[in-house]
């Protein structure tokens, strides 16, 4: 069975452009409706689809950190590429991280990490999410359960560069959050399953941003963004940027 693949998309609006980054194993699904509200509101947004990424687990395997954050990067110059000039970044767990990467190393008017990574102690939980990852895309293939199993085997094989090069990339990150200056809003959800929720207190702490502030959701698992508590975490990101000092 074919399954369609995501693509990226840009919600052309205003002047205000943000850029949106969805999660490991994620997509361009993950940020989508944060998008939808936000072209409503009068804000631009464009969200890539890193390598890899909406694609079968086979070829997940073959991409790395490195790719990821090319493509950030290159989410981040085709907003600029296309002529706009103040640009705010937000993004979901993986996202997060390159949000932050991208908040040190490029000019962002604020940053939102939304249930990010500051620690690499949860290879557990993140092999796990991405078996489970696995077996939902080839259960959708329609394919038997004993080849389902095979097959993610032979993937878990070969995946150690992939975890390797993730877990270096939130490393590099958490050492340099403290020269991030921008304005941030950290968003975490208290039922997060699947990373170390002392990461919400350690970005907030340690940014060295005037405007800060951080939020916790009671009862919200870690894709918030796709979850009953959507409406709140856009409500906040929109309240977020509308404090911004943009020039238009």
């Amino acid at each position: 069975m074919q399954i369609k693949q995501p693509q990226p998309f840009t919600f052309e609006a205003g002047d205000r452009a943000v850029l949106l980054l969805h999660g490991f194993t994620g997509h361009s699904a993950d940020v989508r409706m944060l998008g939808r509200y936000l072209e409503k509101k009068g804000y631009t947004s464009h969200a890539p689809i890193y390598k890899g990424h909406g694609e079968p687990p086979e070829e997940l395997v073959k991409s790395n950190a490195k790719d990821w954050w090319k493509d950030a990067l290159d989410g981040y110059n085709h907003l600029k590429d296309k002529g706009y000039d103040e640009i705010a970044v937000a993004g979901l767990s993986l996202g997060g991280v390159l949000a932050l990467r991208l908040a040190y190393e490029k000019p962002v008017k604020g940053v939102v990490p939304i249930c990010s990574p500051m620690f690499f102690d949860n290879v557990e939980e993140l092999t796990q999410g991405f078996r489970q990852f696995a077996k939902e895309y080839k259960q959708l293939e329609k394919k038997e359960e004993d080849q389902i199993k095979q097959e993610i085997d032979d993937i878990m094989e070969n995946s150690e560069e992939t975890f390797e090069t993730l877990s270096d990339l939130i490393k590099e990150v958490h050492d340099q959050v403290d020269h991030i200056y921008a304005p941030t809003l950290v968003l975490q959800a208290e039922e997060d399953e699947m990373i170390n929720k002392d990461s919400a207190n350690y970005i907030y702490d340690n940014v060295e941003a005037d405007e800060k502030d951080i939020k916790w959701y009671e009862g919200a698992p870690h894709v918030i963004t796709l979850s009953d508590y959507k409406e709140k975490v856009h409500e906040d990101v929109y309240n977020f940027l509308e404090s911004l000092d943009w020039s238009k």
